[in-house]
């Protein structure tokens, strides 16, 4: 019949222990403390409003009169009790939010309709406050006031300032004309003791003294009241138990303190009838572990830990947090669902908000509600939270911001699955992810890959660090969907996000951010999130709590990193199938053996590339030159073997010579000794090697009568082919001529591809930026040569093109040309 929503806006004492009462829905207390918990107690009361009113129309009435009077009749109804919603401090709560006036408003204005009632409580009244809901308080109650305006402001009259200094005067106005002084019941003082049983109908209660007649005299009432009802126990759930005449109601013993009236009735009503309905739940505490969210767990053979419950719900569903949902007077799970245009996820919270341990519980979620096989991770972890889930058999892949190479090749690795996958939806003419899918599972297609997922801890260092790869990343975000790739990114703020990047992002997870103002949800929510790692703001505004990546039922954050492997060691242990397939890498060592011999005249491969991982050639019919440079012990002599090789395994000795400037004599074996045209040591032996070179050369330079047709084929003149292969460049311009002991063979280059002359110049990174105004250098890069850059310290700088140094193991290289830039491992030629 009756329910209690207890509001306490300061301090909480006023209705300590009432939440014992069944007719308690809510006690809501500390407010000033928490102002969070105003908007989610105004959310739970508006619910309870439009509940009732959902209740009332679905039954078929107009009021809660109506309902009751034919529930009386013998309707089968559920009981509509009367709801009175009861404010302490109810000024202070409007100084602090004045919105919550409107809530006032709502329920004077239809409260009456639908069985709730206000009683609204403060020391002292602000009339301009409450001004709005003025006209639906119906009763007011006036106790000793600090002035006469104040009394005049509540009651009408200045009477309540003139009542007695003792506590519980006061005076209660029905309507404009009828003002009654009383004096309150006391229930804070000790519980009086039984009094013996007598058939008097008379009261017995007084204050605070058992046996006592009422008195109405004395309380200066002149009309007639009834009397108040006795303190003693009455029959029903107040009945006494145990209890003799006389005896305490408490069943003390000596020297104890006796419980209060307030205590005993209390005691005596609670767990006494079914509890009222719950309007308010409590709000979001301890955060749950992954399991309690996923009950059902159970290892399979062939299948591994799967929460088949959850699994049954749908594809790429995967609950990651609760939701907290006040209006509804509910919680829900917070379900993160990946199977449509909302598939790419946006993380964003401020440090040490929970973002890593938010990621990685949906990793372990999504791994135990699908298998290895339909779900593959492939992590960017510049946040250092997501190690701990290395050996999950559905991570293919974690890389950090120091594994720069492993960085490149998971986005390349990613980007060429949705290529292929693409190339393969317009081959079987597939229209969805869903129906490629089927075709796999069947077997009709062969795929190691399921849905993948690109996980990125730490947005803002990608695009810091990785901007080739920030672009790449936005184009798996633009088409991936179509071909099962997912892009899960979690930033520091919104705006680390491009704008064309947070669009595609249809799942997003706000947790507590630096500044309320990038809030996807509004500032005015933003503000309300609590420091606490894990909470959060779903899209449409609700706070949410993340549950911890765990299985162990614990909602410690202690040892979360422990816990995490310790779930990652049992979901792996129970696996028996294949794993994610691992990112292909660039071999630290490249064996020579493993290139390709490619087809055509003058075609050598120098290495395997890091986008594709496949043959990188070098055509010297096209680009007749190519430099080399790099610090000492980077490759640089090896690359020259590989050239030489390529020479000695592609021409036979008269179809090609090759001329040596090599002052360490790394070179001595690399050539035989018929292929050789020259061998110099010293910056003298070459410039006359270079100076003969010329001369036998000259004769090969097209006239004017050399149509293009004859250009094209070159057979105005015959002999080999001439290769200039100098390593340490460095050492023979050093204190030499101007132009260097190569400058004769300058104003042939830009002939060479019709003379037949090559050259193959490495030296060292040391100066390089001065050395390029070298006049053989300047004019090989003015050619269009490529050059490959091997590992070198950032101190000299950007010299050719947009290549920046970079520390690279040895035989790795950037092989740059005109039109971009790519890493590559060149072949190793093992020495002999």
């Amino acid at each position: 019949m009756l329910n209690f929503i207890l509001v306490d806006f300061k301090g909480g004492a006023t209705f300590l222990n009432m939440d014992r009462l069944p007719h308690t829905s809510a006690v809501i207390t500390n407010l000033a403390g928490e102002l969070q918990l105003v908007d989610r107690m105004q959310d739970a009361i508006n619910g309870e409003v439009i509940r009732r009113q959902e209740l009332l129309r679905e039954s078929g009435y107009a009021s809660v009169f109506d309902y009751e009077k034919a529930r009386a009749a013998g309707a089968n109804l559920a009981p509509f009790p009367t709801l009175l919603v009861i404010v302490d401090e109810f000024s202070e709560l409007l100084a602090s939010k004045p919105e919550f006036v409107e809530l006032f408003v709502t329920i004077g204005r239809v409260g009456r309709s639908l069985g709730m009632h206000l009683l609204l409580a403060s020391q002292r009244l602000d009339e301009s406050r409450i001004h709005k809901v003025e006209g639906h308080l119906s009763y007011r109650i006036a106790l000793r006031t600090f002035s006469s305006m104040e009394s005049r402001g509540v009651i009408g009259v200045g009477s309540a300032y003139e009542l007695p200094s003792q506590p519980g005067n006061g005076y209660l106005k029905i309507d404009t004309t009828n003002l009654v002084r009383f004096k309150a019941a006391y229930v804070s003082g000790p519980c009086p003791e039984a009094p013996p049983d007598s058939d008097s109908d008379s009261a017995t209660a007084g204050s605070g003294t058992a046996g006592t007649a009422v008195d109405v005299a004395a309380f200066g009432l002149d009309q007639q009241v009834p009397p108040p009802r006795a303190t003693h126990a009455t029959p029903g759930a107040l009945a006494p138990t145990e209890h003799t005449a006389g005896a305490p109601a408490t069943g003390l013993g000596d020297g104890e303190a006796p419980d209060s009236l307030l205590d005993v009735l209390l005691a005596r009503l609670d767990g006494a009838g079914p509890p009222a309905r719950q309007v308010w739940l409590p709000p979001l505490g301890a955060p749950p572990s992954l399991d309690d969210l996923l009950p059902g767990i159970v290892p399979d053979a062939d299948h591994g830990m799967l929460a088949r419950e959850f699994r049954a719900a749908g594809m790429l569903r995967a609950p990651v947090g609760v939701v907290d949902k006040p209006h509804e007077q509910s919680r829900d799970l917070l379900i993160a669902d990946l199977s449509g245009s909302s598939g790419h996820v946006g993380v964003a919270g401020a440090p040490q908000t929970g973002k890593s341990a938010l990621l990685r519980t949906l990793i372990l979620s999504l791994a135990l509600t699908h298998t290895p096989r339909e779900v593959q991770f492939y992590c960017l972890d510049f946040g250092g939270g997501l190690a701990s889930t290395a050996g999950l058999p559905h991570v293919g892949s974690v890389a950090t911001r120091m594994d720069r190479d492993r960085v490149v090749r998971t986005v390349e690795e990613l980007s060429q699955l949705m290529e292929l996958r693409e190339r393969r939806f317009a081959e079987l003419g597939l229209e969805s992810m869903a129906a490629y899918r089927g075709k796999r599972d069947s077997g009709e297609i062969s795929d190691p890959y399921g849905d993948v997922f690109l996980v990125i801890d730490g947005w803002g260092i990608l695009r810091q660090d990785f901007e080739a790869q920030e672009s790449k990343i936005a184009d798996l975000l633009a088409r991936g969907l179509s071909f099962g790739v997912h892009v899960i990114g979690a930033a520091v703020r919104w705006s680390d996000f491009r704008a064309r990047v947070r669009d595609l992002m249809g799942t997003r997870l706000e947790l507590r951010l630096g500044d309320p103002m990038e809030s996807d949800a509004g500032n005015r929510k933003a503000t309300t999130v609590p420091n606490v790692p894990g909470r959060g703001l779903t899209k449409s505004g609700q706070h949410f709590l993340t549950a911890l990546p765990r299985l162990d039922g614990l909602g410690d954050t202690e040892d979360l990193t422990t816990a995490t492997k310790n779930a990652v060691a049992e979901i792996d242990m129970f696996w028996r199938g294949t794993r994610a397939p691992d990112v292909r890498m660039l071999p630290a060592r490249l064996p020579a053996a493993r290139l390709p011999v490619p087809d055509g005249d003058m075609r050598m491969c120098l290495g395997w590339d890091e986008q594709r991982l496949e043959p990188v050639l070098h055509d010297f019919a096209r680009s007749p030159h190519l430099l080399v440079f790099g610090d000492g012990e980077t490759g640089k002599t090896n690359l020259l073997h590989l050239v030489a090789r390529a020479i000695t395994g592609r021409y036979q000795p008269a179809e090609a010579r090759i001329m040596l400037g090599d002052p360490d004599r790394g070179l001595h074996q690399a050539v035989p000794p018929e292929y050789r045209s020259g061998y110099a040591v010293d910056a003298e032996a070459l410039g006359v090697l270079s100076t003969q070179a010329v001369n036998s050369l000259v004769p090969r330079l097209p006239g004017a009568d050399i149509t293009p047709e004859r250009l094209e084929r070159r057979d105005w003149w015959s002999g080999p082919r001439l290769f200039v292969l100098i390593d340490d460049y460095d050492l023979f311009t050093t204190g030499g001529s101007a132009g260097g002991p190569l400058a004769p063979l300058v104003r042939l280059l830009g002939n060479s591809t019709h003379i037949g002359l090559r050259l193959v110049i490495a030296r060292s990174t040391s100066g390089a930026a001065r050395a390029m105004m070298d006049p053989l250098l300047r004019r090989l890069w003015e050619l269009g040569s490529p050059a490959l850059l091997l590992s070198y310290p950032k101190e000299e700088g950007k010299f050719l093109g947009e290549a920046k140094p970079r520390l690279l193991p040895p035989g790795r290289a950037q092989f740059v040309t005109r039109r971009d830039v790519k890493l590559i491992q060149t072949g190793f030629v093992p020495p002999k």
